[in-house]
């Protein structure tokens, strides 16, 4: 049997905005990092394979275009690659997958970053690429002009445009981060104190990286990486009229795939465009969740933050509400669409963290759905993602022969 992976998106008090006035909500807490080591800790617990964070260049908002003035929802945000890093030295097995903008952001400082996180985490780093197609983040760089666009016309050519540049621009971004951490290889770093060598220059490379939306040179400044490649994360959002253009970007340059299926049908042919799209190995289905708990059902729940927040919740996404027992059946179904895993959003933040991880868990693992714990101690490990090879290494029989021997991409 396939057995399915595991993750959970963390964003605030959950994805609902009305979950910061829930009893066991700390609202008080969400810019403190021991309210997001406990997230995380709570994750770990339950075996999940990895959490994501959410992050944004702009204040959340109703309103796509820019801050909508309520004050009666969660605004502001920590930067995600940084909690990241705070939340790694506090747990031991999970993989942290911070939030990052392709659109704001240098590839090179992201790359020193994301590398930084994988040596604090001991090897369970990743990213979530994102792009940021509204015109008032953009507003907060001020180096590039983004044109303001209509959430309801995201298929005129203005808009087709602009997001397919972004995306175009997202694949050379990852592409120039991949080559980054291979930057250096791994055996770089002599440090022979005898001999006064701490690196060998020959095992540091130039990448070169000439582009439409960057130059890059290179080398890092950071050493290869443990995991050799942190794990690249995306999602493909199927919006209508540009459905192919984050699916194309995700199965080309993430090592995983989020999707949003609505059911069974749609995820399979979610799966199939990702398949046909790209190399992708890894593929998860999103799901927004409230779930029974006793006392007060899931729909219960959901619908009283509806009420508080005056409009009931949509997502993206499809969204859940009732016993683990329906969602591990529903999962259970989707899984034999081709997905390899779920990344399930918290409705309220803890309380449905903490019924994920206490009761659909338990439930997932006694139908034989959840992989029994191989040792892996990297995330690429735990998905079951090779190393990868360093592109620059050069084998020690090449190197030996003077005939080969060359100096291009090499640092002076």
């Amino acid at each position: 049997m396939t057995h399915l992976h595991l993750a959970a998106a963390l964003d605030e008090a959950g994805w609902h905005p009305a979950a910061w006035r829930e009893p066991a909500a700390r609202p008080d807490e969400l810019f403190t990092a021991g309210y997001w080591v406990d997230l995380a800790r709570t994750a770990e617990r339950g075996g999940l394979d990895l959490i994501t964070i959410e992050d944004s260049f702009g204040l959340q908002s109703t309103d796509f275009r820019g801050p909508d003035g309520r004050t009666d929802q969660v605004r502001g945000r920590l930067d995600a690659v940084q909690l990241a890093a705070r939340i790694a030295p506090a747990t031991r097995r999970i993989g942290l997958v911070p939030t990052a903008s392709t659109t704001h952001t240098e590839p090179f400082h992201l790359a020193k970053a994301v590398a930084t996180l994988d040596y604090v985490s001991l090897g369970r780093a990743g990213l979530r690429a994102q792009v940021s197609p509204r015109a008032a983040d953009g507003d907060h760089v001020g180096r590039r002009y983004i044109a303001e666009i209509e959430p309801t016309d995201l298929t005129s050519g203005p808009a087709r445009e602009l997001i397919g540049e972004l995306f175009d621009e997202a694949g050379d971004y990852v592409e120039v981060l991949r080559r980054l951490w291979d930057s250096w290889e791994d055996d770089a770093e002599i440090r022979d104190a005898a001999t006064g060598r701490f690196i060998d220059r020959d095992k540091l490379h130039y990448i070169d990286f000439h582009g439409r939306f960057f130059s890059v040179k290179g080398p890092s400044i950071t050493p290869r990486p443990p995991q050799g490649q942190p794990l690249v994360a995306a999602l493909a959002h199927a919006a209508p009229g540009l459905r192919d253009r984050p699916i194309r970007f995700a199965a080309a340059h993430a090592d995983l795939v989020f999707v949003t299926p609505r059911d069974s049908p749609d995820a399979a042919d979610l799966v199939r465009a990702v398949r046909a799209a790209g190399p992708a190995p890894h593929v998860f289905g999103d799901l927004v969740v409230f779930l029974d708990r006793p006392g007060e059902s899931g729909a219960d729940r959901k619908a009283r933050l509806d009420a508080l927040d005056g409009s009931a919740l949509t997502s993206d996404a499809r969204i859940f509400t009732g016993p683990a027992t329906a969602l591990a059946e529903l999962l259970a179904d989707w899984r034999r669409t081709g997905l390899t895993g779920f990344r399930l959003r918290p409705g309220a933040l803890p309380d449905d963290l903490d019924l994920i991880v206490d009761t659909l868990v338990p439930e997932l693992a006694s139908r034989g759905l959840l992989p029994v714990g191989d040792g892996a101690t990297t995330l690429r490990g735990r998905l079951g993602l090779a190393r990868p090879e360093n592109r620059y290494a050069v084998s020690t029989s090449a190197r030996a022969t003077p005939a080969r021997a060359t100096t291009e991409g090499v640092p002076a």
